[in-house]
């Protein structure tokens, strides 16, 4: 089975995130048909190249293989993985499939050979949820971790800086009354001061990659019904944090300026950044490939170690309706994979 062939088949099993065991199993037959010592964790399957010495360096090559539910204006079977005009259809193709796959050649190509680093590749699962069943759950197992390539659409180019992302949850306080009398505190009149302040506030550390870091209020829910003052009001605040500051640091400023109650559902989605002097990252240049920001969140968010994301396809066609990546996309990654690899390993 090549991997245009194993491409076709993830895309035939349906791998919603929290439901991958069957990829899962795909993923650990295919690895085992290459004669590859597989583990597995859950639905996370990962491999170690065949010399393996915990006193080298590692390198980890990671991609997810969950998917979204597919969008409802798909006009072909998501699930059919057909190829026409040198596109390969199918949910999950460009997000993360064709890069998975092409990660999966580079481990394979290296698979077998005496190398200074070591190579981990590592199909994980619930990455579209940032699940903690998937690459966090399997941080434990991997050992000493140097830094990871992180296969996402990016067409190829390097995503050395990610945004982090955290969602918080406000309640503004007032007291119950009667609208009709002059009674209780609305708690609506309350929060708009912080709304405002959340709608203008501006951090002064600004990322020259990623711009400055973005607070958007999203959800909002207040009252009961139109003859009662509302006691409580809800509101949401989606924050996109740059590599300047961690979560921690936002969260500290935000609390400092609002009088409402503020709680993070999570810290774990951190920004992220590796060096544009970093080896892999130098490799890649030298092959032609630009450095950006990438404003979308990935796993390399849950990573303690540096990462890069890269990959063909390309985000945009991320979770849209009959979804595709190009079979040359795929080709062109493996060779790219290959060739940053080559200049770290030969070296």
């Amino acid at each position: 089975m090549n991997f245009i062939n194993l491409l076709q088949q993830l895309i035939s099993i349906p791998s919603f995130s929290k439901e991958e065991d069957k990829t899962a199993d795909a993923i650990e037959a295919f690895l085992q048909e290459k004669d590859v010592e597989v583990n597995r964790h859950l639905n996370n399957v990962w491999a170690q190249n065949k010399y393996y010495d915990a006193v080298k360096p590692t390198i980890l090559l990671n991609s997810h293989h969950d998917t979204v539910k597919p969008n409802k204006g798909y006009t072909k079977d998501p699930f059919k993985a057909s190829i026409d005009d040198g596109k390969l259809y199918g949910l999950g193709s460009n997000d993360a499939g064709g890069a998975l796959v092409s990660l999966a050649a580079a481990f394979l190509h290296y698979y077998e050979k005496t190398l200074p680093y070591n190579l981990i590749f590592a199909a994980t699962a619930e990455e579209e949820i940032s699940g903690k069943n998937g690459i966090e759950a399997l941080i434990p197992l991997l050992g000493k971790i140097d830094f990871a390539i992180v296969g996402e659409p990016t067409q190829m180019q390097l995503a050395i800086a990610e945004k982090g992302l955290m969602v918080l949850d406000c309640t503004a306080h007032g007291k119950s009354g009667h609208a009709a009398r002059e009674e209780g505190e609305n708690a609506i009149y309350k929060a708009l001061p912080d709304i405002e302040w959340f709608r203008t506030y501006q951090f002064p550390k600004v990322s020259e990659l990623l711009g400055p870091a973005k607070m958007s209020v999203t959800v909002i829910h207040a009252g009961t019904q139109h003859n009662i003052v509302p006691g409580a009001c809800e509101f949401t605040v989606d924050v996109r944090v740059n590599e300047c500051y961690s979560n921690q640091d936002i969260l500290d400023i935000i609390s400092k300026n609002v009088k409402c109650d503020v709680k993070a559902r999570s810290l774990r989605l951190k920004p992220s950044f590796i060096p544009e002097e970093h080896p892999i990252v130098k490799a890649g240049k030298e092959l032609g490939l630009k450095v950006y920001g990438s404003p979308t969140t990935s796993d390399r968010a849950l990573m303690p170690w540096q990462s890069l994301k890269a990959g063909p396809g390309d985000s945009a066609r991320s979770h849209m309706a009959d979804e595709y990546i190009y079979i040359k996309e795929i080709e062109e990654g493996i060779d790219l994979y290959i060739n940053m690899l080559n200049k770290l390993l030969t070296t």
